[in-house]
């Protein structure tokens, strides 16, 4: 029993410190922004 307590404690661990991660990721790193150019053929507008 004791080491499936220790399992347990394990899984926990990581899982908080994944999800602290992420918390840090998507709250403290800004994407770089750029201009996305797409060019579209006339045809396929029905010009």
């Amino acid at each position: 029993m004791p080491t499936l307590i220790r399992l347990f404690v394990a899984m926990v661990i990581i899982l908080v410190v994944a999800g602290v991660a992420m918390f840090v990721l998507a709250n403290f790193v800004e994407p770089a922004r750029r201009e996305v150019v797409v060019p579209i053929p006339a045809e396929r507008l029905g010009l």
